[in-house]
This record gives C-alpha cells, sequence and structure tokens, in this order.
C-alpha cells in the first residue's frame, strides 16, 4: 500500500461490482453535476476490448496475429491468466500502461478545474483486473521478463493508488442480485467482486458505501448531496 497520499480536487470516484448501477449512477450524475459546472465522465478500467482493436489495426503485425493478440488482451481479464506466458504477461502489462494513461488524462482535467466523474478506480492493494489491482502478481510473473514487467506495473499502480480521489462512492450489492442484473456475467467473478471490492480501502480515500439494491432515485440523491458536501 502507498504511504504517499495526494488527495485530489474535482475527481469523484464510482466503484463497486458489475451489476450494482455504476454506469446508470455515473451517466445521471453527470446530467445533474453539468447543471452547474463543466464535468466528464473518465471510464479506468482496462479496456481489453478497445486495445484488442488497436492491436488488431496495427499494420506491421497483421490481422492475424493481432487476433492473436487481442485474445490475449481477453485473457488478461480472466483468472485463467493466472499462469500467462510471456507474451500474455506483456499483453497485461500494456493494458496496465493504458489505464496509467487515462489516469493521467484525469490528473490533467482535475488540475483544469473540471470534475471528473470516474467509472471504477485503481488500486494497490490486491492484485487482479477483477478487482480493478495490477495484473500480474509474484505467483504468476515466473519468467525474467514477466518479472520486470511486475515491478514496473506495481510502480504504476502504487503511483495511481498514492492519489486519493475527492471521494469514492461504493455501491454493493450481492452477487445474485448483481448476477439477475447481469446474466451475461459469470456468477463465480460476480461472488469474487462482492467478496472483496468491499474490504478495499483505496489508500484510505473519503469512501460512501452505498446500497446498490436501495430504490435508485435514494442512491443518486444519497451521491449527488455527498458530492455538493466536498466540491463547494
Amino acid at each position: 500500500m502507498p504511504r504517499r497520499k495526494l488527495h485530489l480536487n474535482n475527481v469523484i470516484a464510482v466503484v463497486g461490482c458489475d451489476g450494482s448501477g455504476k454506469s446508470t449512477l455515473t451517466v445521471d450524475l453527470i446530467s445533474h453535476l453539468a447543471q452547474q459546472r463543466q464535468v466528464e465522465w473518465l471510464y479506468l478500467g482496462q479496456s481489453s476490448g478497445n486495445i484488442g482493436e488497436w492491436i488488431k489495426n496495427l499494420p506491421i503485425i497483421g490481422a492475424s496475429f493481432g487476433r492473436y493478440l487481442a485474445r490475449k488482451a481477453e485473457r488478461a481479464h480472466s483468472k485463467e491468466a493466472s499462469s500467462p506466458d510471456t507474451l500474455t504477461a506483456l499483453v497485461i502489462f500494456l493494458l496496465s500502461l493504458w489505464r496509467a494513461h487515462k489516469f493521467r488524462r484525469m490528473l490533467k482535467l482535475a488540475r483544469r478545474g473540471v470534475l471528473v466523474i470516474a467509472d471504477r478506480y485503481p488500486q494497490a492493494e490486491v492484485s487482479g483486473f477483477y478487482f480493478d489491482g495490477q495484473g500480474l502478481n509474484s505467483a504468476n510473473a515466473q519468467s525474467w521478463l514477466a518479472r520486470q514487467l511486475l515491478k514496473q506495473e506495481s510502480r504504476l499502480y502504487q503511483w495511481m493508488a498514492s492519489h486519493l480521489p475527492t471521494l469514492l462512492i461504493r455501491l454493493n450489492i450481492d452477487a445474485e442480485t448483481a448476477h439477475t442484473r447481469k446474466p451475461d456475467h459469470k456468477l463465480s467473478m460476480l461472488r469474487d467482486k462482492v467478496r472483496v471490492i468491499p474490504t478495499l480501502h483505496f489508500n484510505n480515500a473519503p469512501i460512501l458505501d452505498l446500497n446498490g439494491r436501495d430504490p435508485y432515485p435514494q442512491v443518486l440523491d444519497a451521491a449527488l448531496t455527498a458530492i455538493h458536501a466536498v466540491t463547494k
């Protein structure tokens, strides 16, 4: 866990398991807050689908090899990648570089006075892309290159986690309700998320815990009230 703490202004992060209502809440927060100031939405997840498309479109490597790397990018989200080969480790690292790139963009926006609503937020407590932690760990970084990438990736996440959002809104939900809302998601994955995400401290950032099963107008009102209190 990073010891250094940089308290950010103008950054509201929304975290929680899939199906907890993150996407709906971030859209509605922007709709309400944009009436008073400049607001931007930013997704701080891995975006493996986007980077996979980017890889496939690179002219030098070719479409077939691009598709192969894209599959590696998709595997990076899964527990099946617990013992990645060197190429998979490299793709995992590229995904973390992409997240860090978006994180730097968030910092620039916040410094300009733009209120950023971040969907997800990186943390350095628990590894695993499921939990917005780093993708590599000491157990699965077996080759020399993977170990070097692990060190660099760890520094990236320590750096990102040292920046505390103005407020982090965490939507809590049970796995069964989440699966009802997101039936295309694996129940085992949702159970992992609802087990781990509520335990994260995000370097002791200010956290507002809300129940994602509560009536949505109540959730939205509580989130807006808390945001107004910290962004005056």
